[in-house]
């Protein structure tokens, strides 16, 4: 694959071998981040879990104290109070069954997060098969199915992010725009390693952190040494 000549020149700092310090990892892959726009930092976590088994599967949330800089658009299915409350709080979208059509049928899909009371939950199963694969459907475990909607909405608008393994047990995760300071990527890469350590599987035998690496959009990865977050 050809590479882009900013993005040779960023390498170029990077030793692709070396495993770096947190300290260290932040300040090279915001220099590496170089592109016309801010781009998002992500942390790429490699765990030793096994996620074809149910008790090596890591989901979760967590609040960054920085948040990600960018404006999360959030759907909530509600109805009654619930609805009111979720609109007083600042969702972008609600609704009911009404929504299921322009969701299944039109492709509407104008939102990042979806939130659902558990009493909704019957309804929005149907659109199990749109939401799934997009990894938009509430779940329990991210606090997205919840009766407390006002609390899920604050949360989420303040930063909250969602992690989860993909189908080759790495974690994707942005944890801010390569405009924020040094301090601020850190502290929020900090509070996710300490939820995703804190979600380790009883089951994962053997090393848990594999291999992380700090990637912006466009630039080459920086690799963290997993031990110096143990």
């Amino acid at each position: 694959m050809k590479r882009s000549k900013k993005y040779q020149e960023a390498a170029k700092a990077i030793e692709r071998t070396s495993l770096y310090e947190p300290e260290e990892a932040v300040k090279l892959v915001k220099q590496a981040a170089t592109a016309k726009f801010d781009e998002t930092i992500e942390a790429h976590i490699r765990t030793g879990c096994d996620g074809r088994h149910a008790d090596q599967q890591i989901r979760g949330a967590v609040v960054l104290p920085h948040g990600t800089g960018k404006k999360v658009r959030v759907l909530v299915f509600a109805k009654d109070a619930k609805l009111e409350e979720a609109q007083a709080a600042g969702a972008d979208y609600v609704g009911g069954d009404e929504l299921i059509p322009k969701i299944q049928n039109d492709g509407w899909l104008d939102f990042d997060v979806v939130v659902a009371t558990p009493d909704m939950m019957g309804i929005v199963g149907r659109l199990g098969r749109v939401l799934g694969p997009k990894g938009l459907m509430p779940n329990p475990k991210a606090g997205t199915v919840t009766m407390d909607v006002a609390k899920a909405i604050s949360d989420i608008k303040a930063g909250k992010i969602e992690y989860r393994l993909d189908k080759t047990n790495i974690v994707h995760v942005p944890i801010g725009k390569a405009s924020f300071t040094e301090d601020q990527l850190r502290e929020n890469f900090q509070t996710l390693m300490e939820a995703i350590l804190k979600a380790k599987p009883s089951a994962v035998k053997g090393q848990y952190l594999r291999s992380i690496s700090l990637a912006p959009t466009m630039g080459p990865g920086v690799k963290v040494n997993p031990a110096k977050l143990v």
